[in-house]
């Protein structure tokens, strides 16, 4: 305790040294004394971040660029607004929601939080394992049961040793804060390196098209890209309606996801809890905005741009040309490409077979066997290069491609590293936060039994993700993320709440100008998180989504506030 104290008093004092100092100077004394910024970066550079910019470059090429640094822009702002309140009033945001807002919008935000957090977790382990077993040790693992276990193992502990050091707290904390600095940096480099690998060489980075990608275009967002339209009009009638079908279908989650993991509803529970944490208040708020700045939007925009590009690089409207060329067999199929991209390969010919035949003459040809096979040889050419187009990547793919540019050890151990680093990062942040949520929901310290308790609720349910998940282990980022953009809208409306109280904040509440510029931002935070929230649960669930998220609100609007002058 008496080393946290004084880690404090030395902040305070750096703080104090240069408020009478010019930008320069201020940004060496906040660079160094940052910290909850790198935790936000840590989490949201996670297996989410990396599969939206991956299936984002995928499936809509360079033309979606500005699409994620859009959304983490929204995300700081409102970051920035829940930091602005939390130091401002000094108190613990779970209890300041259910005593001053509405009890229902605090409960249901620990809830969504706890609830995102197991879910999350899942397609880190999911890429974690890939990574170990398709990119850094494939000969010695593999996708065997004996290796996934081995990979599972290697990410539970270390993710656990991590955790432990944050308990230790003190030099414990700082440990747990450099090696999340030390992972995000690795990430960041890793996915330089290979755009760097990619510049200059035939087919690889268009940097031209890469600057126009960053300039918002509304109508990017719907409709097919333009690379697949002249695939699309080859299959002729017969096959055009599915292709167009499949490829919006897929386009639609893959923007939730880029959208959804910039910044998501735990994200809004850390900030405020690590910042309190670490003793901030009220002359902390500038040191707040620059971390938020700094450690999250600056590693997030290099990061998910390089991964964007080199995916738009490699994947956007190609195909394995030896895939489409083999006899369509699951056997022939896997012997030139990895034995879930030739499954799904075949599985999408046979979703063209059922488009025009139906399913159940699909069903009798797979009972023949032999006439099944004939049929999926039988389709045109164009059928069959869309098909391969439309596979979902996993991680063997995706370092398959530098191998021309940099080596097959070394295009695997760079796509190795990044991933792992990603993925480890994320499932250390996320029981963290699930810490944090059990202690608030229990008034329990943040340190301590509980604590530790709380965080392997995560875990223990992450672990599971590579046992019982047969698709590629990066598409299941996918639905996972639509799910957690359909909580993100229960935070966003709690703050803007929150920072528009005057009986909360006091004489900090915001007034004049700053006032209409802060509430135009985060209206407009709101908005596409809304939209966003609506097209999943419309996508997902359908009216009865609608229907429960209809009586969420009406619970809440129900409550009375419940007015206290209790402090933390």
């Amino acid at each position: 305790m008496a080393e946290t104290n004084d880690r404090l008093a030395h902040d305070r004092a750096v703080l104090q040294g240069v408020a009478d100092k010019g930008p320069a100077a201020k940004a060496g004394a906040y660079l160094r004394l940052s910290g909850p910024g790198w935790l936000q970066s840590a989490i949201t550079l996670g297996g989410g971040s990396l599969a939206g910019g991956l299936y984002l470059g995928v499936l809509s090429g360079y033309g979606l660029m500005w699409l994620q640094p859009v959304a983490m822009l929204m995300g700081v702002a409102m970051l920035g607004a829940i930091a602005y309140v939390t130091l401002s009033t000094g108190r613990r945001p779970f209890r300041l929601v259910t005593e001053e807002v509405n009890p229902v919008l605090g409960w249901g935000w620990a809830i969504a939080t706890l609830m995102a957090n197991v879910v999350w977790c899942l397609p880190q382990f999911g890429l974690g394992t890939a990574a170990i077993t398709q990119n850094l040790a494939p000969e010695m693992l593999g996708e065997t049961p004996t290796g996934k276990v081995f990979a599972v193992a290697i990410l539970a502990v270390v993710a656990l040793a991590t955790i432990i050091s944050y308990e230790r707290g003190g030099r414990g904390m700082k440990i747990f804060e450099n090696i999340l600095k030390l992972l995000v940096g690795i990430i960041v480099l890793c996915f330089i390196g290979v755009v760097v690998k990619l510049t200059g060489v035939e087919g690889g980075i268009d940097w031209p098209a890469v600057w126009r990608g960053f300039v918002p275009d509304w109508e990017s967002l719907s409709g097919v890209p333009a690379v697949f339209r002249e695939g699309i009009a080859a299959t002729g009638a017969a096959g055009e309606g599915l292709w167009s079908k499949l490829i919006l279908a897929s386009r639609q989650d893959v923007i939730l996801t880029a959208a959804a993991t910039a910044v998501g509803i735990n994200m809004t529970f850390l900030l405020p809890n690590s910042l309190l944490d670490r003793g901030w208040d009220r002359p902390f708020r500038g040191l707040a905005l620059f971390d938020l700045s700094i450690g999250l939007f600056v590693p997030f925009l290099i990061a998910t741009a390089c991964v964007v590009m080199a995916a738009s690089a490699q994947f956007h409207g190609k195909y394995n040309e030896a895939l489409v060329a083999a006899e369509p067999t699951p056997v022939a199929a896997a012997a030139v490409a990895s034995g879930k991209s030739a499954g799904e390969y075949l599985g999408l010919l046979d979703k063209r077979l059922a488009w025009e035949h139906g399913a159940e003459q699909l069903n009798k040809w797979a009972d023949a066997g032999a006439e099944l096979i004939a049929q999926r040889a039988a389709l045109p050419l164009a059928d069959k290069q869309m098909a391969a187009t439309l596979v979902q990547r996993d991680a063997d793919d995706l370092a398959n491609a530098l191998e021309p540019l940099v080596g097959a050890q070394v295009a695997q151990l760079v796509f190795g590293i990044g991933v792992v680093s990603m993925a480890l990062s994320t499932i250390v942040v996320l029981m963290l936060i699930n810490g944090y949520v059990v202690c608030e929901v229990f008034g329990a310290p943040h340190r301590g039994m509980i604590h530790f308790l709380g965080s392997l609720l995560p875990l223990v349910f992450g672990a599971i993700a590579p046992f019982v998940w047969q698709k590629a282990m990066f598409w299941l980022a996918v639905p996972t993320s639509v799910f957690g953009m359909v909580l993100l809208p229960i935070a966003y409306v709690t703050f803007l709440m929150l920072i528009n109280s005057r009986r909360v904040l006091g004489d900090a509440a915001l007034s004049g100008v700053s006032r209409v510029v802060v509430n135009a931002i985060l209206g407009l935070a709101l908005l596409l998180a809304t939209v966003g929230a609506c097209t999943s649960i419309y996508s997902k669930a359908g009216w009865y989504g609608f229907a429960a998220a209809g009586a969420f609100i009406a619970a809440a609007l129900l409550m009375r506030r419940k007015p206290t002058s209790t402090t933390a």
